[in-house]
Formats: structure tokens, C-alpha cells, sequence
């Protein structure tokens, strides 16, 4: 695996861009490293590339040029299935099954994995409780009888159920109500220290990149604008765009 100064870098993007029909680019000569155990937030406005960016890394579409890296493979040359195998994925607005019930929701993965029945509920009980719901509770209510958070909890549980080195989200928490989405935001960051998991969260809310993310890179117009910290982008936005977005968020 590749490293820069040390640190291993789990995703690398090298002069990637993606067009569509009539000359339409999704992303220009994008260059972006995600190191391990890291959160990486790709923050912009709506049109920006940010989920472009997010489906290339599990080869949901292919770039028309360059290159996109997991653990230092070419992800062109290895079989889509095997590859997202090795990634949670937590789509907006949970993204459940209506059919099935919220455990089996979120034992999705692991059936396709073809763990044994106990095994899998045995999984599935220890991840309702990580992500902080009642089992017993909700384990065989359907989607449409659970809330938005509840229903994004079981979306992150069933992300988590291979325990995947690499974790993709994106907009998490956009659809929720504003006390909501703090809670899950504050459970999120719980997560994210004791799993130590590499992450890359897609946003539109400034404070919620400045608050989950440890490196932000901000898309306009499908074109990498500023990477840095959530400090750095705070004390030193490269553009006056940026500064109005850092600026918005500091105010509310």
C-alpha cells in the first residue's frame, strides 16, 4: 500500500475526470489521497462532483481518465463484486429494502457472504447496539414503521456488517431533522474513534464537514478547490467562495 510521510493511503485519486455526453464533465484532473483510518469529507454545493467522486472509488461508474487506487490496486482491474465486498456503503436516505425487516436489512451483506443464520443474527444483534438501537425493538419492524434515524442507523448497520476496512456515506444525514441529525452526528463521531475505520463522507453542510471530517476537500464546479483540516480550511480559505462557505457556518 502506498504512504505519504509514513501515513498508508487507502484511496488515491491521480488526474481522474469524468465526462458525460456533450462534452458535460462530472470532474476535471482530480488528484486526492484518503489515508487509513482517516475521514475524509468531499464538501461542496449541489452539481459540485461530490458523489461522482464517492461512486468511482467502488466502481459504480469508471472515470474517462485517470486512475482511482484502493490499497494500491487499479480499481479497473479487479471485479467490481470483489472489490465493493471490502466497502460499506450508506446511501442518502438509508436506502432499505421496504420488503424486508429492519434485521434483515441489515443483514444484506453478510447473506451474500454467505455467513451461516446464527452467525449473521448474532452480528446483526451486536450492530443494532453499536449503532445505538434496541434489537429487540425493531429487529422486525419493517422500514416504513421506523423513523428517519432509526432507518439511518440500520443503513450504517448494515454498511458495518463485514466490518469493511472502508466506509463510503453519502449525505448520511441530510433528510433528518436538524435535532436528529446532531444526535447521529455525535453517535458518528463515537463510531469513529473506536472503529478506526477509513471513511469518505459526502456533504453540503459546512458544519457538519468541519465537525466529522479529519481533511476536507471542497469541490466547485468539478475541480478540487482547497484540501486541508478542518482547521485549516477555517484559518486559511483559498478563495472568497470558500471563505463565505467557512464564514456561514461560523455564524449559524
Amino acid at each position: 500500500m502506498p504512504s505519504i510521510g509514513g501515513a498508508q493511503v487507502v484511496i488515491a485519486l491521480q488526474s481522474v475526470s469524468k465526462a458525460y455526453p456533450l462534452g458535460h464533465f462530472a470532474l476535471r484532473d482530480i488528484d486526492l489521497d484518503v489515508e487509513a483510518s482517516t475521514t475524509l469529507a468531499l464538501l461542496g454545493p449541489s452539481g459540485c462532483g461530490k458523489t461522482t467522486t464517492l461512486r468511482l472509488i467502488n466502481r459504480l461508474i469508471d472515470p474517462t481518465a485517470g486512475r482511482v487506487l484502493v490499497n494500491g490496486r487499479d480499481v479497473s482491474t479487479v471485479d467490481p463484486i470483489e472489490l465493493r465486498r471490502g466497502i460499506g456503503y450508506v446511501v442518502q436516505n438509508a436506502g432499505l429494502f421496504p420488503h424486508m425487516t429492519a434485521r434483515d436489512n441489515a443483514e444484506t451483506v453478510t447473506r451474500l457472504l454467505g455467513w451461516p443464520r446464527d452467525r449473521r443474527r448474532e452480528r446483526s444483534a451486536e450492530l443494532f447496539s453499536l449503532v445505538g438501537l434496541d434489537f429487540d425493538g425493531i429487529a422486525d419492524r419493517y422500514p416504513n414503521q421506523l423513523s428517519g434515524g432509526q432507518q439511518q442507523r440500520v443503513g450504517l448497520a448494515r454498511a458495518l456488517a463485514a466490518d469493511p476496512p472502508l466506509v463510503l456515506l453519502d449525505e448520511p444525514f441530510g433528510a433528518l431533522d436538524p435535532i436528529t441529525r446532531r444526535k447521529l452526528q455525535t453517535h458518528f463521531l463515537e463510531l469513529k474513534a473506536s472503529l478506526r475505520k477509513t471513511m469518505v463522507l459526502v456533504t453540503h453542510d459546512v458544519d457538519e464537514a468541519l465537525r466529522l471530517a479529519d481533511r476536507i476537500a471542497i469541490l466547485i464546479d468539478g475541480r478540487i478547490a482547497q484540501v486541508g483540516s478542518p482547521r485549516e480550511i477555517r484559518a486559511s480559505p483559498q478563495t472568497a467562495d470558500i471563505a463565505e462557505l467557512v464564514a456561514s457556518a461560523l455564524d449559524a
